[in-house]
C-alpha cells in the first residue's frame, strides 16, 4: 500500500470562482475544516466536477465516467488519489490504482485525479507539504491590484475564514 503517513485526508469543500480572472477552483478541505486547499482548475473540470456533485447524469458517459467504467471492466479500483506536490504554481497528483491485486501509480493532473476519486467514492489524500508550501491567490483589496501571486497564506487563509458556505456554489 502507498505510503501516507505525510499525507492529509481531505475532501471536496466545494466550487466557486476566483473573483479577479473568473477562473474555477476547487476548494478541498480536511475532516476538521480547519485546512482548505484551493485549487485552480478549468471550466471543464470544474463542469466534470459540478456535474457529479449535483448527480447530474449525462446521456452518454463523459471522460471521467468512462474512465471509471474502463478501470471497472479490466477489474482494477482506485485505491485513492493524492496530491503530490506544487511546483511553479502547477499542483501534482497521482491515481493509486489495484490490478489483479497489484498497486499502480498514474500521473495526473488534480483535477482529474479528482473528479475520478468522487465518481469511484475513493479517498482524496493531500501531502503535507503542498499544503505547507502553496502559494495561492486571493481576492485584490485593490481593483487595481492585478500581481497576486505573491500573496502569503496567511491572507489567503484569512480570506477563507470570512467565507460562508453560501460562498460555494456545489457543496458536499
Amino acid at each position: 500500500m502507498t505510503n501516507l503517513d505525510d499525507s492529509i485526508l481531505m475532501s471536496v469543500g466545494g466550487l466557486t470562482l476566483d473573483p479577479v480572472t473568473k477562473t474555477p477552483i476547487v476548494i478541498l478541505k480536511d475532516r476538521e475544516n480547519k485546512l482548505n486547499l484551493p485549487i485552480w482548475i478549468g471550466l471543464l473540470e470544474a463542469t466534470a466536477m459540478a456535474t457529479e456533485l449535483e448527480g447530474i447524469k449525462m446521456a452518454r458517459p463523459m471522460t471521467h465516467d468512462l474512465l471509471r467504467n474502463v478501470l471497472a471492466e479490466l477489474g482494477a479500483t482506485v485505491d485513492c488519489v493524492e496530491i503530490t506536490d506544487l511546483k511553479d504554481n502547477t499542483y501534482f497528483a497521482l491515481i493509486h490504482i489495484r490490478v489483479n491485486g497489484d498497486q499502480r501509480t498514474i500521473d495526473s493532473r488534480p483535477s482529474d485525479a479528482i473528479s475520478l476519486a468522487l465518481r469511484t467514492k475513493s479517498p482524496i489524500y493531500v501531502n503535507r507539504r503542498v499544503i505547507e508550501t502553496s502559494t495561492v491567490l486571493q481576492q485584490a483589496e485593490d481593483a487595481n491590484e492585478t500581481d497576486l501571486s505573491n500573496v502569503s497564506r496567511d491572507k489567503w487563509a484569512e480570506i477563507l475564514e470570512k467565507m460562508s458556505p453560501a460562498d460555494f456554489k456545489y457543496k458536499m
